[in-house]
This record gives C-alpha cells, structure tokens and sequence, in this order.
C-alpha cells in the first residue's frame, strides 16, 4: 500500500470518528447489523427488478410498475448500507484496506455504480416504453444480468475482508 493512501487510512481511523465507532459499546455491531439489513433492503428489491429485466413475472408485473416500486426500496438500502458501510471502515480502515478482498469490493463496488448510472442514463429513460414490450431490450437484459453478478460478488468480497 503506498504510504500516502496509508497515512489518510490512518488518519481516518484515528480521527473521532473512528474512535467512537471502536470505543463506544456495542456500536460496531449494531453499525454492522444495521449494514446487513441496508444490504438486504438494497439487493432484495434490486434482484427481484433485474429479475422482472429479465424476463421473470411478465405477466404478473410491468416493468415500469415494477421500477416504480422497487427501485426507491433498493435506493434507500444503498444509503444505510453507504452510511454504515463508511462509519464501520473508519473504525479499522488500515486493516480492512489491507485485506486480499478489499481491491475486489472496491472495484465490484465502483462496477455496479458504473452500471445503475449507465442504467438511469440510458434504458431506464425508455422504461415506460417497456410496459407493453414483450422482451425486454438487450441491454436492459445485460444490465440485470451484470447488476446481480456485481452485488453479489461486492457480498462475497465484503464476507472475505474479515478472512483474506
């Protein structure tokens, strides 16, 4: 790790902050539950939407009914998970930065961003035009296929930065 990143890591781990994250009681924890329950409340509603992309429950669902509710769901998930996230790594950033799995989280991380922002800037404008469509368009297909294997692999790598 280059000794400038270092030196941030280290100040934002010393800062107040992150000492009251490490010595408050019960606060990592709680942070960390809290981090779950963003996750699940972010990738759940996110996976059933790249589900409906992809073609599961047509005639069940629109699309455009099923952005209208699921989407703002899965957004309010990313900011817990965002905050907690944030206010768990300021407790130990020069270890959890030093794991084998943090350069896979940040970038899986940075990739399905890269994706929802390709996503709302593109297919999503024309979500209304797929309420009557009967196959979703290619690249709304390639985006839920590329947004279920990228949350997934940020859960996994998030598991592994305790372990690797």
């Amino acid at each position: 790790m280059p000794e400038w990143l270092e030196l941030i890591l280290r100040w934002l781990q010393d800062c107040t902050l992150g000492d009251a994250v490490r010595s408050t009681p019960f606060m990592y924890p709680t942070l960390e539950s809290l981090h779950i329950l963003g996750i699940a409340v972010l990738v759940g509603p996110a996976f059933a939407f790249d589900l409906r992309l992809l073609g599961v429950g047509r005639r069940l669902v629109s699309v455009t009914k099923a952005a209208r509710y699921l989407l703002p769901v899965s957004h309010l998930g990313l900011a817990i998970a965002v905050v907690t996230g944030i206010l768990m790594f300021s407790a130990q950033a020069v270890g959890v930065a030093g794991s084998g799995a943090a350069p896979w989280k940040l970038g899986l991380l940075l990739l399905a961003g890269l994706n929802v922002l390709v996503f709302h800037r593109g297919v999503y404008h024309r979500v209304d035009a797929l309420a009557d469509a009967d196959a979703t368009p290619v690249a709304a297909r390639i985006s839920a296929i590329v947004s279920m294997s990228t949350w997934t692999g940020v859960i996994f790598a998030g598991r592994f930065l305790a372990y690797i």
